[in-house]
């Protein structure tokens, strides 16, 4: 990194040249040549730049806690030399925890932004931006101004995106940037706190509430009522519920940027697949997801634990030769600082590629062929299944903790897939799924042990009767 330079990494993203544009804490927007080896500073001045969407090889779009602003160089020196306000259209109390995050573009050139909620641990400026409402101020994480804890919308006009500013869905707490998926599905993480039992990852679609209460104070037609003073049940109604559960200290504390693996192969074999950045521990999350009765849900395992990857990892972005860069921080977090790049080296390891539900069990798909003796072993699948309570309290413990038998695992032909049946699939709970001692046919060990399951509905069996 830089000599001098405070690298707390807040935003991170590839210019169409190769380049990586990265954003530090105390307002740098710099720039790193990988071919050279060298940083240039390109903008600074900037509010916690805590995401970075490249334009061009010299233009940007830098979400700042102001406001989303596009950045340019236009006498092309390497510099910056224009600043200008894409969109403000969204409220700031003053408040320390009113992070802003994103943006990024879906396919019709449309931006997506996510607005923190305010913490307690400090309060409200005398001079704010957009309507104060007093209403939204109860609770350890407040939404006294619009659209904290919203997702925003930024319609895209004929000729750039910086038309009108839309809310477009509430009830988040701090969720720590966003991302699309290979089919344009738009997903959030969410970090554990009140109202979150763990960390989640959300579908997000809009008109949704997601279980945040105090963003709806600003949700059109909704009654002028401090949220977070109705009943439990009725905000638990309210709510759209998580695609995959992060089980607190076991899979994450903190999860970050969500990220599409769309290399092709180039970084390994789980191509289409999405990863997710995390703060607290010294890997990253590896999701599974699947679409169940309509609705996605799926698994995630902690991904390049044990590997040299540091802790902080807050920024996510795959090059095009098929590497990743990981921006890391440590602000006010247990993280790190700097920057880390990631290369396959073309072995394929022993991993668990897919898990899927069926009626009456999982489906687990793996990255080579098994020996067969160790995938037949049933105590090699222990399975157990909890919930998290929704609930105001900062967290929860897991509820109604359960061991689930394996009664049954049939092993493919080609080694790849081993069919479990289980002695009981419930909805609303998480399959936490501890693999043994499992071996590839050329006695391969097993990466990674750790599999958690989002069980929110069932498989239906399509089969008909006999």
């Amino acid at each position: 990194m830089p000599k001098g330079l405070t690298a707390e990494t807040d935003g991170m993203a590839i210019m169409p040249d190769g380049r990586i544009v990265a954003g530090f804490h105390r307002g740098e927007i710099m720039i790193y040549n990988p071919k050279t080896k060298t940083w240039k500073l390109f903008a600074e001045g900037i509010h916690d730049p805590l995401g970075i969407l490249a334009v061009s090889n010299s233009e940007i779009l830098v979400m700042q806690r102001p406001e989303l602003t596009r950045i340019k160089d236009t006498n092309g020196d390497g510099v910056a030399d224009e600043y200008l306000t894409v969109t403000d259209d969204f409220g700031l109390s003053g408040n320390y925890h009113e992070f802003a995050f994103g943006p990024i573009r879906d396919k019709k050139g449309n931006l997506f932004i996510a607005l923190n909620c305010a913490s307690s641990g400090a309060g409200i400026f005398p001079e704010v931006r957009g309507k104060l409402d007093t209403l939204g101020r109860p609770g350890r994480m407040y939404s006294a101004v619009p659209y904290r804890g919203w997702i925003m919308k930024l319609t895209a006009t004929a000729a750039r995106t910086d038309g009108k500013l839309h809310p477009y869905a509430s009830g988040f707490r701090s969720p720590n940037s966003i991302g699309f998926d290979a089919n344009g599905n738009l997903f959030a993480a969410d970090n554990q706190g009140d109202w979150l039992g763990t960390s989640k990852l959300y579908h997000v679609q809009e008109g949704r509430h997601y279980g945040h209460p105090a963003s709806l104070l600003w949700k059109d037609g909704f009654p002028h009522v401090t949220p977070s003073k109705l009943p439990v049940k009725l905000l638990d109604s309210l709510r759209t519920v998580e695609s995959v559960a992060f089980p607190h200290s076991r899979i994450a504390n903190s999860p970050t940027q969500p990220v599409l693996d769309d290399t092709g192969g180039k970084f390994g074999p789980f191509s289409g697949k999405m990863l997710v950045g995390e703060m607290d521990h010294p890997y990253l999350i590896r999701l599974m997801l699947e679409t169940v009765d309509g609705h996605i849900q799926g698994a995630c395992a902690p991904f390049l634990a044990g590997v040299g990857l540091r802790k902080g990892n807050n920024r996510l972005a795959f090059a095009a030769d098929g590497s990743l860069w990981l921006g890391q921080t440590d602000h006010g977090w247990a993280g790190d600082r700097g920057i880390q790049h990631v290369r396959w080296k073309g072995k394929t390891p022993l991993e668990l590629a897919d898990m899927k539900l069926t009626p009456t069990g999982f489906v687990l798909t793996f990255t080579q062929p098994l020996d067969a003796a160790t995938a037949k072993q049933l105590t090699n699948y222990q399975f157990q299944r909890y919930y998290y309570e929704y609930h105001e309290a900062y967290g929860s413990k897991q509820f109604d903790v359960k061991p689930v038998p394996v009664t049954n695992a049939e092993l493919s032909a080609d080694g790849r897939t081993v069919t479990l049946k289980l002695a009981e699939l419930k909805a609303g709970y998480i399959y936490e799924l501890e693999l043994g001692k499992l071996r590839s046919r050329t006695q391969q060990s097993l990466l990674n042990h750790l599999i958690c399951y989002t069980l929110n509905r069932l498989q239906r069996n399509t089969q008909a009767n006999p």
